[in-house]
């Protein structure tokens, strides 16, 4: 329970406040360059992080295995969308001759 607890917190002093201020369009300057577009790596973040909560909650509230597990795959399932966007957002820039 104990690094379901850390776990939980350390995402979302990290990832949340990131995810939150990408999505909302900002990126330091030195970033930009690398980062080009923004909005959609904050996205990607967001869906990242949300696969914590997904995970932890239900194991902290003491569902059932059934429920946990069906959690945990909504997770997985959230997790590689917010892969992809990351991966189709890089594809973007890559093609586009940003780097």
């Amino acid at each position: 329970m104990t690094w379901q607890w850390i776990g939980l917190t350390v995402f979302s002093l990290t990832l949340l406040p990131a995810g939150l201020a990408m999505a909302a369009g900002w990126a330091p300057a030195r970033w930009r360059t690398r980062l080009t577009p923004v909005r959609v790596r904050g996205w990607a973040i967001l869906a990242l992080y949300a696969a914590a909560p997904l995970n932890a909650i239900p194991r902290l509230a003491g569902a059932s295995p059934e429920v946990s597990l069906a959690f945990t795959a909504a997770a997985g399932i959230v997790a590689v969308a917010g892969c992809l966007a990351a991966a189709l957002a890089s594809l973007r820039t890559v093609s586009n001759g940003a780097r």
